[in-house]
């Protein structure tokens, strides 16, 4: 019944979002011309519902080809590549606005799991059968491992977040995320990634990417 109306929601609230905040993306879209040229819009394959690709949109925060550089898809607490513009849109959250397109095109819901880059923290084929539970949904522009630790909590513990997420989805739980995203969001909370919480198991050393979360 909930999931009927969690699309009905995901698409009213997105079309309104659309509308009232135009102009605030319209004033990003304008900042990162000017500092970096074109390709406003950052595209990249992530792992939607029922393991299907699709592309995820954000405004660009890094420079161009910034996953390409060798330092890694993932940003850290730093990292040269981001932007001055990119630096603020990610302290507020304005590089994920043009996920409500995603959201108007079913890929993505408002709340549900983030959705994963297709190698990282490990390719779809590598997920157990307990951790595929948090691709019976469509992904999220927020979750409830984002508002519990968001980019700090390792990668097990995320998945772990999710499916829970998944297990108890009502209108209840994601009035619960949404609120708690406002007070994580406009705290800046949890927004920097580590060289811990970038990798699958804690010993490992690859860098976190705020280009893919």
């Amino acid at each position: 019944m909930y999931k009927g109306i969690k699309r009905f929601l995901d698409i009213f609230v997105s079309i309104l979002g659309i509308l009232i905040l135009w102009p605030v993306m319209l004033i990003v879209a304008i900042a990162i011309l000017i500092e970096s040229g074109d390709e406003v819009i950052f595209k990249q394959e992530r792992i939607g519902k029922n393991g299907k690709v699709f592309k995820l949109y954000k405004f660009r925060s890094m420079i161009k080809n910034a996953e390409h550089t060798g330092t890694g898809v993932y940003s850290y607490k730093g990292d040269a590549r981001v932007t001055k513009v990119g630096k603020f849109i990610r302290k507020t959250s304005l590089d994920e606005l043009p996920q409500f397109v995603n959201v108007l095109r079913g890929d993505m819901s408002l709340i549900g799991p983030r959705p994963v880059l297709t190698y990282h923290p490990m390719t779809y084929d590598k997920y157990t059968q307990e951790q595929l539970k948090r691709f019976s949904v469509r992904p999220g522009i927020t979750g409830w491992a984002q508002v519990n630790g968001r980019k700090t909590t390792l990668w097990p513990d995320r998945i772990r977040y999710d499916v829970e997420y998944v297990e108890n989805l009502s209108f209840a739980f994601d009035m619960k995320v949404f609120f708690k995203t406002i007070t994580t969001v406009f705290g800046s909370a949890d927004n920097e990634n580590t060289q811990k919480t970038a990798a699958f198991e804690v010993e490992e050393t690859s860098t976190d990417a705020g280009v893919g979360n």
